[in-house]
């Protein structure tokens, strides 16, 4: 049940990909002459409505190649296109969620949620319409005025979801979104953005450190070789969703990524 693929060609056609990554490159000026690049030649394709996640140990470069595909990093070398289009900057149809929510403390959560349409000019009537639909889309009803520090992590993030997801992006870079919840927050909040997913279909770029999480997640998992940070693997997840976490298949997978990992 489980595939694998050589890890520099992607298993997207170039020609038909939502996001291309080629020959992508990244040192930073501070870095030392003799230090490994942070990323080295990754080529990487990625289908449209895919969900993939990159995986790897802490320093292999994947939130640097997930800021690099949003458009706020420079690649060294190589480039980005999305829709056949060069990445030159971050928007462009690319919505962004991080571990911290980054919300506006001085901002109910239905004015997180539209604060991107209204810097776009979308009407304040269209924006609080667009607003009100995706707080019930979280499953936020009745905490549409509350502001961050009246809700809980879980919420905050689903708030942040909300809000990438309030201009209407092609595709949706999530940097270890749940990653400063606890256990059981982030286990319910993978089967939210599942669900909201399935809802609204987007590309889906995904890091974590969590494998579990990837497997239950993805349609395809990257494994990032420590720095110089390389692709040394990928797996296609061929389970149907809803996933069980404790399936005797989905655990063989993990093992077979975490020897990988070394």
């Amino acid at each position: 049940m489980m595939a694998d693929t050589a890890a520099s060609t992607g298993s997207s056609n170039p020609a038909t990909a939502k996001i291309d990554v080629r020959g992508v490159s990244k040192r930073y000026a501070t870095d030392d002459a003799n230090t490994p690049p942070v990323l080295d030649d990754i080529d990487l394709t990625i289908g449209d409505n895919e969900f993939v996640t990159l995986v790897g140990r802490s320093g292999c470069g994947k939130t640097t190649l997930l800021n690099i595909i949003g458009g706020l990093v420079e690649p060294s070398h190589g480039d980005i296109s999305v829709n056949g289009r060069l990445v030159t900057g971050p928007g462009e149809g690319k919505g962004m969620v991080f571990q911290q929510h980054a919300l506006f403390p001085w901002l109910t959560a239905l004015h997180n949620v539209g604060f991107g349409c209204r810097n776009n000019g979308v009407s304040a009537a269209e924006s609080d319409r667009i607003s009100r639909q995706l707080i019930e889309l979280v499953g936020l009803q009745g905490f549409e005025d509350k502001y961050p520090t009246e809700l809980s992590g879980g919420m905050q993030q689903r708030v942040a979801i909300a809000r990438a997801l309030a201009t209407d992006p092609e595709i949706l870079l999530m940097d270890e979104p749940f990653g400063a919840l606890d256990e059981l927050t982030r286990l319910e909040m993978q089967d939210e953005l599942l669900r909201v997913w399935s809802a609204h279909k987007k590309t889906v770029v995904f890091v974590t450190h969590s494998i579990s999480e990837a497997l239950v997640l993805s349609d395809r998992i990257i494994l990032l070789a420590a720095r110089p940070g390389r692709i040394r693997r990928e797996f296609i997840v061929p389970f149907p969703r809803p996933r069980q976490r404790t399936d005797p298949q989905m655990i063989a997978l993990y093992d077979e990524i975490w020897r990988n990992l070394a």
